[in-house]
C-alpha cells in the first residue's frame, strides 16, 4: 500500500474515483435505484493519514537504507580486521596485508563504481576501505611475530603516508567524516610511534590540520574530536602506552610535555578564535573552548601532581597566563561571552594552584584572598555575572578553609574582611557593566565583611583591647557613610556597636582586670553618646523633629 502511494500521486487517484463515482451514478439514475449516500473523508483526515503513512515509510527508509548500511559495513570493517589480526605463523608476514589490501581495491573499486547509484554506500565503503588500508599497513609492524618493514620509523611514515591520503580524499570529497577518519589515523600514528621526541609533535601537527579544515570548511565536530583525541593521546603516552601492551606506568619525564599541552591549547583555541567573522559563539564554539581549557588543565594538574611536582607551581602559573590571556583576546576580538569565561575561570584556577604551590603556611590564603579581589576586576571588565557568582563563592569556600586550617590568624582574618569592603565597593562602582542585580552581590559581600571583621580583630588584637578594635571599626563604617553617602555602613556601624555593647557586659563585668573595665566601659560609652550626638544632628537637620 505505501508503494502505490510513492508510485502514484493520491489526488489522481481521487480524481479517478470521483469519476467512477458520476458514472454509477448516471447508471443507478437510469435503473431508477436510489443511491446510497456516503459520507466523503475529510480533507485534514486525508492529510494525516498521508502523513502517517509518509512518517512510516521515512522510519523504515532510515533504518533500511541508512542505518542498515552503517551497521553492515562497520560490521563488515571489523570482520576483516579481525581476521587481519591473526599472527598466521604457517604462512609469509606478508601475506595478511597483502589480502587486506586485495581487499581495500574491492572496496575502492566498489565505491568507484557506486558512487552515482548508490552514493551512500559509495561513502561507506570508501571510508572502510581507507580504515583497512590504515590498519592493513599498521600490521607491517603491528600485530604479526615477525616485522615486515626493517624499523617502526618506516612504519610510522607510511602511517603518515595513509593518514596524508585520507586527509586528502576528505578535501576532495568534502567529507567531515573521512576528515574525522584522518584525524584518528594521525592521532594513532602518533600513539604507534611510543617515542615522545615524535608523540608530542605529532599531536600537534595533526591538532593543527584538524584546525586548518575546520577553519576552511566550518566542520565544527572535527574540532570537538581533534580536542578530545588529542588530550587523550597524551595521556596514553603519559600511562605508558597500554594499549601497545605497556604495563601502567606514570611517565616522569621529559618534563617538555607539560609544554606541548601548552601548544595544544593555542592551536585549538585558534579553532575557535579565527573562525568566520559573521558567525556568533554557539554551542560548538563554547564547547571547544570549554573541552580545551578542561583537557589542558586537567591533563597538565594531574601530571604534574603525581609524576612530576618539582614542576607544579610552574607549570600551573604559565598555564594560568596562557589562559587569561586567551579570555582577554576572546573578550577584545569579539566580547564572547562563553569562551571568555571558560578560559579565565580555569586561569583563576591555574593561577591558585599556583599560589598554593608557591607558598607554604598559611601564607597563601593571603595570596588566594587579594586574588579573589583580581578575579572581581578582571570580570566586571569582562562584563561577566557568571564569573561574579562563581568568585564570591570561591571566596567563601577560601575563607571557609582558612577557619578550618588557620582560625587563630587575625591578620590574614583582617584582609577577607578588607577585600570584601572593596569588592562591594568596586561592584556599585562598576555597576553598570553588569547584566546582573549587583545589590544582593554587594550586600552578600558587606554581610560577610560584617562578620569577618569582628572576628578578625578579636584574634588580632590583645585582650584588652577588642572592644576599642570594635568600636573603632564602627567609627570607620560611619565615615565611609558620611564619605560615600550610602547608608548601608551606617547599619554596619549599628550592628558592630551592638555587639561591642554585648561583649563588654559580658566579657568586661566578668573580667578581673579593673584597668580593662575602665576603659572598656568608658570608650564604649563615649562612642555611644558620640553616636547618638550624630543622629540627633541629623535629625535636626533634615527636620524630622
Amino acid at each position: 500500500m505505501g508503494l502505490l502511494f510513492n508510485n502514484l500521486d493520491l489526488e489522481e487517484i481521487l480524481n479517478y474515483l470521483k469519476r467512477l463515482e458520476n458514472r454509477i451514478a448516471v447508471i443507478e439514475e437510469r435503473l431508477g435505484i436510489k443511491p446510497e449516500i456516503v459520507p466523503e473523508p475529510e480533507k485534514d483526515e486525508l492529510k494525516i493519514a498521508r502523513a502517517k503513512i509518509e512518517q512510516e515509510e521515512k522510519l523504515e527508509f532510515q533504518i533500511g537504507q541508512f542505518l542498515f548500511a552503517k551497521a553492515g559495513i562497520i560490521v563488515l570493517s571489523i570482520g576483516i580486521a579481525i581476521f587481519l589480526s591473526f599472527p598466521y605463523n604457517t604462512l609469509p608476514a606478508y601475506v595478511p596485508s597483502l589480502f587486506g589490501y586485495v581487499i581495500v581495491s574491492i572496496l575502492f573499486l566498489l565505491s568507484y563504481l557506486w558512487r552515482k547509484l548508490f552514493s551512500l554506500i559509495s561513502s561507506y565503503l570508501l571510508g572502510a576501505g581507507l580504515t583497512l588500508l590504515y590498519f592493513a599497513t599498521l600490521r607491517f609492524y603491528f600485530f604479526t611475530p615477525k616485522q615486515i618493514v626493517s624499523g617502526l620509523a618506516l612504519e610510522l611514515l607510511l602511517l603518515i603516508i595513509v593518514t596524508g591520503i585520507t586527509f586528502f580524499i576528505s578535501v576532495k570529497r568534502k567529507s567531515r567524516y573521512i576528515a574525522l577518519l584522518g584525524a584518528a589515523f594521525g592521532y594513532a600514528a602518533a600513539i604507534a610511534s611510543g617515542e615522545a621526541a615524535v608523540i608530542f609533535p605529532m599531536i600537534a601537527a595533526v591538532s593543527a590540520a584538524v584546525v586548518f579544515l575546520k577553519l576552511r570548511y566550518e566542520w565544527d565536530n572535527l574540532l570537538i574530536f581533534g580536542i578530545l583525541i588529542a588530550y587523550l593521546a597524551h595521556f596514553e603516552w603519559f600511562i605508558n602506552n597500554p594499549i601497545l601492551g605497556n604495563s601502567i606506568r606514570l611517565q616522569t619525564s621529559p618534563p617538555s610535555n607539560l609544554i606541548f599541552i601548552l601548544l595544544y591549547v593555542v592551536i585549538f583555541a585558534f579553532g575557535t578564535l579565527l573562525r568566520k567573522e559573521n558567525s556568533k559563539e554557539a554551542f560548538h564554539a563554547a564547547l571547544g573552548s570549554a573541552l580545551n581549557a578542561a583537557g589542558a588543565y586537567g591533563l597538565l594538574f594531574l601530571i604534574s601532581m603525581t609524576a612530576m611536582r618539582k614542576y607544579v607551581g610552574t607549570a600551573n602559573f604559565a598555564i594560568s597566563i596562557l589562559f587569561l590571556t586567551l579570555a582577554i583576546v576572546f573578550w577584545v576580538r569579539e566580547k564572547s561571552k562563553y569562551s571568555t569565561f571558560f578560559y579565565s575561570i580555569f586561569g583563576y584556577l591555574a593561577l591558585s594552584a599556583a599560589i598554593v604551590a608557591q607558598f607554604g603556611g598559611s601564607e597563601y590564603f593571603l595570596f588566594l584572598c587579594w586574588q579573589s579581589l583580581l578575579v572581581l576586576v578582571t570580570a566586571i571588565w569582562f562584563r561577566s555575572k557568571y564569573i561574579v557568582v562563581a568568585n564570591f563563592g570561591i571566596y567563601l569556600s577560601i575563607f571557609i578553609a582558612f577557619l578550618i586550617v588557620k582560625g587563630t590568624s587575625g591578620g590574614i582574618g583582617l584582609s577577607f574582611g578588607i577585600v570584601a569592603l572593596l569588592s562591594a565597593r568596586i561592584l556599585n562602582w562598576k555597576k553598570s557593566r553588569l547584566d546582573l542585580q549587583t545589590e544582593y552581590m554587594r550586600n552578600a559581600y558587606l554581610i560577610t565583611a560584617l562578620f569577618v571583621i569582628p572576628y578578625a580583630l578579636y584574634h588580632a588584637m590583645p585582650h584588652d583591647l577588642i572592644s576599642l578594635s570594635w568600636v573603632g571599626a564602627a567609627l570607620v563604617y560611619y565615615t565611609l557613610s558620611l564619605l560615600l553617602k550610602n547608608k548601608k555602613y551606617r547599619w554596619m556601624a549599628l550592628s558592630t556597636l551592638t555587639l561591642t555593647i554585648v561583649y563588654v557586659f559580658v566579657i568586661g563585668i566578668t573580667s578581673p582586670d579593673i584597668i580593662y573595665k575602665i576603659v572598656s566601659f568608658v570608650g564604649l560609652g563615649i562612642a555611644l553618646l558620640t553616636v547618638s550626638v550624630f543622629y540627633t544632628r541629623k535629625k535636626v537637620k533634615t527636620g524630622l523633629e
